[in-house]
């Protein structure tokens, strides 16, 4: 057993040491290759609730993940406990299970040369995350709630406001010689109000923030007044009858129709014939004026990286910029290592993981390019039609692209936001709304790995009263 193992109840740890030594312990049991992960974090959360402190947390974990692969055979293992019993175990668990699976003659590491770090501070940790004493972010919460709650007297009650803080390290490394690791951080804030109209019915919405380091959150006075503001617009809402008009969907809702567009385009969704998209690449699928873009390398000029971007893949490879739409021609799947070889194509270095199991596919950040159109230019031109600001279900066929969502929103009339909308669904299919783009607006900013700017969508139908 090395003697890192032996140590590893201590205060500190190599991630790094931990990992390599873990994929040597397997490699000496027999396995051909293999891969481990190893992570750590500190976590910190507050929830408030009309000024009281309803849960509080601060954690910390450890845990590590194993995949061993014996020729095309592969499994994998997670723990918490790294002791020196607890490795072994897991090692032998991870041995054990890998003689009883079935041999995929796909699966396995990727090729030595192709492994890489991205250089340079990508702008992915920042320690003021953890700069403020536990009172002062049990009071960002308290402030983002009461900013709410007296923004005006319809807002009478509250779901409850939190903050939250995180850092975490994260360690690849495989038996190709592959030993890779980077911190994050996180801050966020958000608040959920509830408004009450003058015949007792009540609504509620909310709002947050959210970022690598503490000095770019928003105010928690900021966040409190946006989502009351959000909240008073849902009163009075009410159902309208069974059209079709065009469907305006906020940047909040319309980063789900990218999501969807992505889904589709993964290779895990492809190579099954369980998309839409497979056998389109290089065809148009949507309007000229759509491009959407994976970036895994993105850093802002502030020197803040993406809440997306990594140095590498869950496989070890260098991440990439990835164009999957440009200008409405389908130019790129997302691609793991094993989903590009059932293709007979290349990784673009999408591989995502967690502790267990074998890598998925997963987004960087995600998002479609902006137009030059105003949100409000968007909606002025519209006679009749719905802002949608929220959507639910998942009513989205991968197969098919039919696409149905109940929604919440905004009725436009004569080119102006009039009532609140809700109990209605809007229904199309994904391959037509994509055709059917006919405006995207300027206001592109990312809250999340996942962005759009304003979208507008001509021929859906809207199903109500």
């Amino acid at each position: 057993m090395p003697e890192m193992l032996a140590k590893s109840e201590q205060t500190e740890l190599n991630l790094e040491s931990l990992a390599a030594d873990v994929v040597a312990m397997a490699v000496k049991a027999g396995a051909s290759d293999a891969e481990a992960v190893a992570r750590e974090g500190d976590e910190f959360s507050v929830d408030v609730r009309m000024g009281q402190v309803e849960t509080l947390t601060e954690s910390g974990s450890r845990a590590l993940g194993l995949r061993v692969i014996f020729g095309k055979r592969s499994a994998s293992a997670s723990t918490s406990d790294l002791t020196a019993d607890g490795i072994r175990q897991l090692v032998d668990g991870a041995v054990a299970l890998a003689h009883i699976t079935e041999e995929d003659p796909f699966t396995g590491l990727p090729e030595t040369d192709e492994f890489g770090v991205i250089q340079g501070d990508l702008g992915l940790y920042f320690e003021d995350v953890y700069s403020l004493p536990n009172e002062q972010r049990i009071e960002m919460a308290r402030s983002a709630e009461s900013s709410a709650l007296a923004y005006d007297k319809r807002i009478t009650n509250s779901n409850g406001a939190s903050f939250s803080a995180s850092t975490g390290r994260k360690v690849l490394a495989n038996s190709r010689g592959f030993v890779g690791g980077y911190r994050s951080s996180y801050a966020g804030i958000s608040v959920v109000p509830l408004a009450r109209d003058e015949y007792g019915q009540m609504q509620r919405d909310f709002w947050h923030s959210s970022a690598r380091r503490l000095i770019d959150l928003e105010s928690p006075e900021s966040v409190g007044r946006e989502a009351a503001r959000r909240t008073l617009r849902r009163l009075g809402a009410r159902r309208m009858p069974t059209q079709q008009v065009p469907i305006v969907f906020a940047p909040e809702a319309a980063q789900t129709i990218i999501g969807s567009v992505f889904n589709a385009a993964s290779g895990d969704s492809v190579w099954r014939s369980a998309s839409f998209l497979a056998g389109k690449l290089g065809g148009t699928i949507a309007a000229s004026s759509l491009t959407i873009v994976d970036d895994n390398i993105m850093v802002f000029p502030s020197g803040v990286g993406g809440f997306g971007t990594s140095p590498f893949d869950d496989e070890g490879l260098p991440t990439l910029r990835t164009v999957i739409v440009e200008h409405g021609i389908l130019q790129s799947y997302l691609l793991n290592t094993y989903t590009a070889r059932k293709l007979g194509m290349k990784s673009t270095h999408n591989a995502a993981r967690g502790l267990a199991g074998t890598p998925g596919i997963g987004a960087g950040n995600l998002y479609l390019e902006p137009g030059t159109q105003t949100p409000e230019s968007i909606i002025a031109a519209i006679p009749k039609g719905l802002y949608v600001t929220s959507l639910m279900g998942q009513g989205v066929n991968l197969v098919t692209g039919d696409y149905s969502r109940g929604v919440t929103g905004l009725w436009i009339e004569n080119g102006e936001l009039t009532h609140a909308v809700e109990e209605v669904t809007i229904a199309g299919n994904l391959a037509e709304m994509l055709q059917n783009i006919s405006a995207i607006g300027n206001d592109l900013l990312f809250r999340s790995s996942v962005a759009a700017p304003t979208l507008r969508i001509d021929g859906m139908t809207l199903a109500g009263a």
